[in-house]
């Protein structure tokens, strides 16, 4: 794999970064051109809001949903859990925290890579004004961001839904999901991981021999179900975290968009709602967009090599 020219790949906290991930789609290396022209928009608009998608955390080696050819759809005919299959179906909660148990250690322990350091950093000079993530992984976090918001929830915290009959309405019981899996532990002392896939939201395949006597908790404060707080498909992203997100458009002189092919709509209103506004947008994405004919700079390239070489000297 080509990077630019003259330009070395970059090292944090000792850790050198490229595009080795399998999970990478094909793509050609970006332009010198690509990085002035993207930093010219972030100068000019100091407080652009950064939304990203799934494609930024390929190049730690969590894999998204359509990639072409490395994406989960394209290996496989999995399709993600739906939020309704999962309040009403209690051997679809059980299938989902067998493969979500088996492969929490390894998801939980994925680091972050340039481009989430790279935002971290960009928000510290005060190039940007915030980030809305469509990711549940919390690289962001663990990269040093503080300015997030996590439009899909995040697999790292458990709450309560009740019970079927409560339509997913639970109470306010909460946990970290590093302690849910001591927990599970404890439930589960033979079961054993003999996996090694990952999927975007981190559970793993597993046989129904694995699934079917596996045991999950109830809720101890009030005996409903549990779940990560994570927005599944078919569910609605929680209104008080639109209406932040909204007041966090009006604010901002813009909105880049990195690694997300905005097929989903909670991120593609964004850009909507941005221009509507008459704000200017830019995306960088391996491959085409939703929102590729609303974008004023559109950038067709990995985003850690774009983001790796922003405000740098020429070499």
């Amino acid at each position: 794999m080509r990077f630019l020219a003259g330009v070395r790949v970059p090292q944090i906290n000792g850790k050198r970064f490229n595009s080795s991930s399998m999970f990478v789609p094909a793509h050609e290396p970006a332009h010198e051109s690509d990085c002035r022209r993207l930093e010219k928009f972030l100068e000019d608009k100091p407080h652009i809001l950064v939304l990203t998608g799934a494609g930024i955390s390929t190049e730690s080696g969590i894999p998204d949903y359509r990639s072409e050819g490395v994406g989960l759809y394209a290996r496989s005919n999995h399709k993600p859990i739906q939020h309704g299959d999962f309040v009403k179906s209690e051997a679809t909660r059980k299938r989902y925290w067998a493969r979500n148990y088996v492969g929490w250690p390894k998801f939980s322990s994925i680091a972050p890579n340039v481009t989430h350091y790279t935002l971290a950093r960009l928000e510290r000079e005060g190039r940007i004004s915030g980030i809305v993530t469509q990711n549940v992984d919390r690289l962001h976090g663990k990269a040093g961001s503080k300015q997030v918001i996590e439009l899909h929830g995040s697999g790292f915290d458990v709450i309560c839904i009740g019970s079927q009959d409560e339509r997913g309405k639970g109470c306010n019981y909460r946990i970290d999901r590093h302690e849910f899996q001591h927990i599970l532990d404890q439930l589960n002392p033979a079961m054993e991981d003999n996996s090694t896939s990952m999927r975007p939201d981190g559970d793993v395949e597993l046989s129904m021999e694995y699934v079917q006597g596996f045991k999950i908790p109830p809720c101890p404060q009030c005996g409903g179900n549990l779940k990560p707080e994570i927005v599944f498909f078919g569910d609605n992203v929680p209104m008080p975290r639109i209406e932040k997100v909204v007041r966090m458009i009006i604010e901002s002189d813009g909105v880049l968009v990195l690694g997300s092919s905005l097929t989903v709509f909670s991120g593609y209103r964004i850009i909507l709602q941005a221009k509507e506004l008459g704000l200017p947008v830019a995306i960088v994405n391996i491959g085409a967009t939703r929102g590729d004919p609303k974008a004023d700079l559109k950038i067709s390239a990995r985003c850690g090599e774009v983001m790796a070489n922003l405000f740098k000297p020429a070499r």
